[in-house]
């Protein structure tokens, strides 16, 4: 089990290793001059070289990032330039509306895939499997910010339930913080929820045929005990690969929901970087971003020795 988990700590690391290269390597082989770009066409030169300077433009490559992966280890972000603050305080801004959405989006899709793929597999080849697939396939194929903005006119517009988008803050108390999320939190779920039920379904089918689920059967298990305490645990390794993967996506990908709804998250944070060239603060939270996800498959690894035993004593 400690070799198992000093592995994947390794892989972890090296992985980090490589995406700050990546990141670092495509921010500067990007076109045009970040100064010039934020300053403005009408900006003079010397203003701009000031704050070349000042942005460290003007050193050698392998000093900026050495100091930047420096500043990161000591969690030092360095200094927006467009907001005048460190980056950690805007990722920390940020951060409790993207992390309690990512959350909630993937319980919610947790809660509709598993009893989806659950129901589609003990009745494969029936048109209550047909009917299920069907449904998950058009999921997966509905672009999100359409189904959000049909969620908006339906929930929004004309039951008026829950607000059209905006984020009162968690100041404002719980409950109307919680209900700003609840649209965007399905928007981003029932896409998720769709491939995840089909990974469910597969993955019971393929467990559904072994020995151990014939011999329970055979001992007058009943259906339901043979299904959700035997089959499902068994099935749960690639469904919690998926779930891991999905909160990684659900957290950084959410750039097209965030602004569909006006939420000032990491997504909306970085659509705003990207357009004032603000690079300190794009390398800042995709960096945290690829720790995160590291972190959460790192976790989700660790369940594997928790749902698979086998896997506490192989070598």
């Amino acid at each position: 089990m400690t070799a198992y988990l000093g592995k994947r700590l390794l892989i972890g690391l090296a992985t980090l290793l490589v995406a700050s290269v990546v990141v670092f390597a495509i921010l500067e082989i990007l076109p045009g001059d970040p100064a010039r770009l934020m300053l403005g066409m009408n900006a003079t030169a010397d203003a701009v070289e000031a704050l070349r300077n000042e942005m460290g433009l003007n050193e050698g490559l392998l000093p900026r990032y050495l100091a930047w992966v420096g500043g990161m280890l000591s969690l030092d972000f360095g200094r927006s330039y467009t907001y005048s603050v460190p980056v950690i305080e805007l990722i920390r801004e940020r951060a409790i509306v993207s992390v309690p959405l990512a959350l909630m989006s993937l319980a919610l899709s947790t809660a509709i895939a598993i009893p989806v793929g659950v129901f589609a597999a003990a009745r494969r080849g029936r048109p209550a499997d047909t009917v299920a697939m069907a449904a998950s396939q058009l999921g997966v194929a509905v672009p999100n910010f359409w189904f959000a903005l049909l969620l908006v006119y339906v929930f929004a517009v004309w039951l008026r339930l829950v607000p059209a988008g905006g984020f009162p803050g968690w100041s404002a108390g719980a409950w109307p913080a919680l209900k700003a999320l609840i649209l965007p939190s399905i928007a981003l779920a029932v896409p998720q929820a769709a491939i995840l039920a089909r990974v469910t379904r597969s993955a019971l089918l393929d467990v559904l045929g072994e020995d151990f689920i014939r011999t329970a059967r055979a001992k007058g298990l009943p259906r339901g005990a043979v299904l959700w305490r035997h089959a499902l645990r068994n099935a749960m390794l690639p469904v919690l690969t998926i779930m891991g993967l999905q909160f990684g996506f659900l957290l950084a990908g959410t750039i097209i929901i965030e602004n569909v709804f006006s939420l000032p998250g990491l997504g909306r944070l970085i659509f705003q970087a990207l357009n004032q060239r603000d690079l300190i603060v794009v390398e800042g939270i995709v960096m945290l971003l690829v720790a995160t996800i590291v972190a959460v498959n790192l976790l989700v690894d660790l369940s594997y020795a928790i749902v698979d035993p086998r896997l506490r004593t192989a070598r």
